[in-house]
């Protein structure tokens, strides 16, 4: 991590969402990154979901998704990602701020090991992966936790925590999901509290509450009905 994200203080806003359906949590995020500029100072939200879903890469084939859930496509990249036992965030940075400077490998780095350093908080002995996929994998059909790829968070030698990234003009949109093959090791409210506290710490951040006003949320409802609920999107491919 630089220098400066350990001695800069950052102002964040802060989201703590509630449980939402599958296309209103993947609107939210799209339109917190369309909003990033005029917002002006990066966000961390927390969420869960209504029922047992999945999410699927931006570029996955929709059969991939397994029997059973409900599916939604993501805006981001990478694969199949169960949300059953997982904790799903999203962070948002405006353009312009430190992290859009950097490479997607260098901001991951950065990121994970804020969340691997609240894994460790509550000792849980994560680590961040130093392979990349496999050229032979295929990414259009691939379980996110079954391949760890450079800076992943690993427990035991094995996945909990991917991540993946949409960046625009407007900033970057970075969705992170930790699942542990079976419920949370410790209590939501405990691993949301020491995710925030890790990022308070690894990146001096100073947070603020954050609700998203009429017009965001006009625009949440609308991205929720006419795309991401919509076969034209989640069936593209």
């Amino acid at each position: 991590m630089s220098d400066l994200a350990r001695t800069s203080t950052e102002s964040w806003h802060f989201w703590q969402d509630t449980a939402r359906s599958p296309a209103y949590n993947m609107a939210a995020d799209e339109a917190l990154l369309n909003n990033a500029t005029r917002r002006g100072l990066p966000l961390l939200r927390f969420y869960t979901w209504d029922r047992p879903s999945v999410s699927i890469g931006y570029i996955q084939r929709h059969s991939a998704a397994p029997a059973g859930f409900a599916v939604v496509r993501r805006p981001t990249g990478g694969g199949v990602v169960y949300h059953d036992h997982d904790f799903t965030y999203t962070l948002v940075f405006p353009r312009g701020h430190r992290l859009t400077t950097l490479d997607r490998n260098q901001s991951y780095d950065d990121i994970n090991r804020s969340v691997q350093q609240a894994l460790l908080s509550l000792r849980l002995p994560a680590s961040l992966s130093e392979d990349q996929i496999s050229a032979e994998v295929d990414r259009q059909a691939m379980v996110c936790f079954s391949n760890p790829t450079r800076y992943d968070i690993l427990l035991g030698g094995r996945k909990v925590g991917g991540s993946a990234q949409r960046r625009n003009q407007h900033g970057i949109l970075h969705q992170g999901s930790l699942h542990f093959g079976a419920p949370l090791p410790v209590s939501r409210q405990t691993l949301a509290a020491a995710i925030k506290q890790a990022f308070t710490e690894t990146m001096q951040v100073v947070f603020s509450d954050y609700q998203p006003d009429p017009e965001l949320s006009q625009q949440i409802d609308t991205l929720a009905q006419e795309k991401y609920a919509t076969s034209a999107w989640n069936q593209r491919r």
